[in-house]
């Protein structure tokens, strides 16, 4: 357990008793070391906004239990093909204007092929030149297309590795946890940084979620941003009849996250829409410092811009300042013009 001296330090080498033994402790006590912990880090009035856009839809080969976007589940989604880059920068404008700092684009493959490569890039640069961060998350990864997105600049690459290690193959079977490891570590050898978290609520005991933030806290450098996703129960997919995860358990995690990574962003991710206010109220004291903002994400429901905002001012929070964007005359020319590209049987 981290003492007066070193707690809020960045470590590596934390134990699995270090990290239960914070689970375990009074839910007041928790949260009185995990905002200690975020106010040495983070000014605690601020959260960091992102927007989440799906740029391929559905149509994956891969078995994880939760996802709607799986072939092997009756979701009723209706694939669709690679956007075009201007309709992605359409949104990403229209994050921007909404307050947005980083825009992340999601698609739905288990690993993207080198085709995809050039108007991947273009939706990059373009929205680096709106003076915006840039996220994606495409699947698995080859050290070639890790630093052929970092050439093109992309800030961040997310890759969320689920669960613990012992409780991952109850979730996914047609790839290993070490798989999502070996992307991270591409990913990280190109230069970019990591997103990476995982999803609470999947069935899994309160030792999974101590697994789980023991992987990502002792990864030799932690990941700067940690999604901690509550299970939405979509129906068609085997978790859709899974029960609750008690409110206060998920606080915990964020507590715990908090502690365990004190530099990184974490980040309230999928199952807000089922969220209280008050329950956001306590994650954001409890340490989590970064939303996703607008009405969907991905292929499932997020809050209302606004009712985000109403939120934010209720609890005296702003978003977290961006970057300038840049001349626009100085702007890389983009292929705005770029065809769809049927990839959802790639």
């Amino acid at each position: 357990m981290p003492n007066a001296s070193n707690a809020g330090a960045v470590r590596s080498d934390w134990s699995r008793d270090e990290v239960e033994a914070l689970f375990a402790l009074p839910f007041n006590e928790l949260l009185f070391r995990a905002h200690g912990v975020h106010r040495a880090h983070f000014d605690p009035t601020e959260v960091q906004v992102s927007t989440l856009l799906s740029i391929k839809t559905g149509a994956c080969p891969e078995d994880c239990k939760y996802c709607p976007q799986s072939t092997r589940y009756d979701t009723g989604l209706e694939p669709e093909k690679l956007l075009e880059v201007e309709r992605v920068l359409d949104s990403a404008r229209a994050a921007r204007a909404a307050g947005s700092s980083r825009f992340c684009m999601g698609a739905a493959w288990r690993s993207p092929k080198d085709r995809d490569l050039p108007l991947l890039t273009a939706m990059i640069r373009g929205v680096k030149d709106l003076g915006m961060e840039t996220c994606m998350t495409l699947g698995m990864l080859s050290a070639g297309q890790a630093g052929a997105l970092a050439e093109a600049g992309l800030d961040y690459y997310n890759h969320n590795i689920d669960t613990s290690p012992e409780f991952y193959p109850e979730i996914v079977s047609t790839r290993c946890f070490q798989q999502r490891l070996d992307t991270l570590a591409n990913v990280r050898e190109a230069g970019m940084k990591v997103c990476c978290g995982g999803i609470v609520g999947m069935g899994e005991g309160r030792e999974d979620r101590a697994g789980l933030l023991l992987a990502l806290a002792t990864m030799p450098e932690h990941p700067e941003s940690v999604p901690i996703n509550l299970l939405v129960r979509v129906p068609g997919t085997p978790l859709e009849e899974q029960p609750d995860l008690d409110p206060f358990e998920f606080v915990r995690a964020i507590a715990v996250a908090r502690i365990l990574m004190p530099a990184s962003h974490v980040r309230l991710s999928a199952g807000r829409e089922s969220m209280s206010d008050e329950l956001q109220a306590l994650a954001f004291f409890a340490g989590a410092n970064s939303i996703f903002y607008g009405e969907k994400l991905l292929t499932t429901a997020n809050p209302e811009s606004e009712r985000d905002m109403q939120l934010f001012r209720r609890l005296g929070l702003r978003p977290q300042k961006r970057a300038p964007a840049p001349d626009r005359a100085a702007a890389r020319p983009v292929a705005a013009n770029a065809l769809f590209y049927d990839a959802a049987t790639a």
